[in-house]
């Protein structure tokens, strides 16, 4: 199994955002904006969905892959921390999913 983790793949993220966007499609996303950042998202995941309902193991895990990263790079140019969405799973562990949307 894999050592690879999110944490790993966020320093990669923040690393490549500083390269030069003709030598990285990190940087080259993350230097068009949130905008095209968070349209690549929706588009890796509108593929995830359709890979899903096809029950298309290999492309849904190709698929999931490329939405784990672009969702990285949203997150990066919005200056959220990886912590800071792994905290806020924390937090709602601590109730159901049914009690938790309930409140809203």
């Amino acid at each position: 199994m894999s050592g690879f983790t999110l944490s790993d793949l966020e320093q990669i993220v923040d690393k490549r955002s500083k390269a030069s966007p003709e030598e990285s499609w990190t940087a080259k996303l993350y230097a068009a904006g949130q905008s095209k950042a968070a349209k690549k998202l929706g588009e890796e995941a509108v593929e995830a969905v359709m890979a899903a309902v096809t029950n298309d193991r290999e492309n849904l895990t190709y698929e999931a892959a490329d939405l784990l990263y672009h969702l990285m790079v949203v997150l990066k140019i919005a200056d959220i921390p990886l912590q800071n969405v792994m905290s806020e799973l924390e937090r709602r562990t601590t109730q159901s999913g049914l009690e938790e949307k309930a409140k809203r």
